[in-house]
C-alpha cells in the first residue's frame, strides 16, 4: 500500500534507525540501555512512525525527509507505554507479547528508562539534518501532542476518571489527547519535512487526531473481546480496572460503529491532499482494524 519502499521494508528501515539512535546495551549505564532497548526493538507495528512518513510522501516529501521525526514519534510512544505499565499507574505484565519493562527490569529502573526514551526522542529531532525552521516545527508538534495538552494531560485525565461515570464526549475529550494527539503529531511533522504549508499540516493532525481516537475505539473493542494475541498485552484489563470505555458507554456493536464514522471523517479530511495520500489512507484503515 506504500510507495516504494514497501511496507515492510519501511518498517525495517525504522527498526534500523531505531537501533542507530538508540544507546548499545554495552554502553554504560547499561542496564538502563538495555531497558531502553527492550522497549523499543522487537516488537510493535510502527504505526506512528508509518503515518509520518506516509504524510510526507503524501505533500510532496520522501522517506528519508520524515525519518527521523517517525523515530521520534515512536520513541515518544514507547516512553509512553512504559509509564502506563508501571504498577503506579495501570500495572499491566504484558506488552507487544512479552512482558513489561517493569517486569523484567524493576519499577525504579522502568521509571528511568522511559525518561530517557522521552528525552532521546527530542535530542533525535534536534539533531536531523533539516532547515531550522523544519526541526523548530517538529519539536513544537511533538512537545505539544507530549505534554498538558495531549498525551500526559489525557493520562491524567484518565486516572482522574476512573470509577467515574463518563458520557462519549468526556471519553473524547480523554483520547483525544491520550492517543489522537501523538498520532496527529506524527502526521503533521511528515507534512513539515516535506515544506507542507501550515494549513495542510493543521489538516494532517486533524487528520491523524481522528485516526487514533478510531484506533483506540477500536481497542476497547478488542480488549472487551478478549483478543490478547491481537492486542499484544492482556486483555479485558480496562474492564478489570473498572474503567470507562467506548464498550461500556456505548455497547460493543455501537463503538464498532462509532470507530467507522471517526474513520470515514478522517478519510474527508485527508480527501484533498489526493492520490499522493492514497498510501497514508489505506494504511491508516487497516491499522485500526488491525489487519496490518
Amino acid at each position: 500500500m506504500f510507495p516504494y519502499p514497501g511496507e515492510q521494508q519501511l518498517r525495517n528501515l525504522i527498526e534500523a534507525r531505531l537501533d542507530q539512535v538508540l544507546p548499545a546495551s554495552e554502553e554504560p549505564p547499561t542496564r538502563l540501555h538495555e531497558a531502553m532497548r527492550y522497549s523499543v526493538l522487537g516488537g510493535g507495528k510502527r504505526f506512528r512512525a508509518l503515518v509520518c512518513i506516509a504524510s510526507s510522501v503524501a505533500t510532496g516529501g520522501s522517506v528519508d525527509q520524515a525519518l527521523d521525526p517517525a523515530c521520534a514519534a515512536e520513541l515518544v510512544h514507547c516512553f509512553s507505554l512504559v509509564h502506563d505499565d508501571l504498577p503506579s499507574m495501570d500495572d499491566d505484565a504484558l506488552r507487544r507479547g512479552k512482558p513489561t519493562c517493569h517486569r523484567v527490569f524493576g519499577e525504579g529502573l522502568a521509571l528511568l528508562a522511559g525518561d530517557a526514551l522521552f528525552a532521546l526522542a527530542f535530542e533525535v529531532l534536534a539533531r536531523m539534518e533539516a532547515p531550522p525552521s523544519v526541526t523548530t516545527r517538529c519539536l513544537q508538534w511533538l512537545s505539544e501532542a507530549s505534554g498538558t495538552k495531549g498525551m500526559v494531560g489525557g493520562q491524567t485525565m484518565d486516572i482522574e476518571a476512573e470509577n467515574s461515570a463518563l458520557d462519549p464526549s468526556d471519553l473524547r475529550g480523554i483520547h483525544e489527547r491520550k492517543t489522537g494527539a501523538l498520532v496527529g503529531a506524527s502526521c503533521a511533522m511528515g507534512g513539515a519535512c516535506a515544506g507542507a504549508a501550515e494549513e495542510q499540516q493543521r489538516a494532517l493532525f486533524e487528520f491523524g487526531q481522528l485516526v487514533g481516537l478510531a484506533f483506540q475505539i477500536w481497542d476497547d473493542v478488542l480488549d472487551e473481546e478478549g483478543d490478547a494475541s491481537m492486542m499484544g498485552k492482556n486483555a479485558m484489563s480496562d474492564r478489570t480496572k473498572m474503567k470507562a470505555t467506548y464498550v461500556s458507554i456505548l455497547g460493543l456493536e455501537e463503538a464498532r460503529g462509532e470507530a467507522e464514522r471517526i474513520l470515514d471523517l478522517a478519510m474527508k479530511v485527508a480527501g484533498p491532499f489526493g492520490e499522493k495520500a492514497e498510501a497514508l489512507r489505506n494504511f491508516a484503515k487497516r491499522a485500526i482494524r488491525r489487519e496490518c
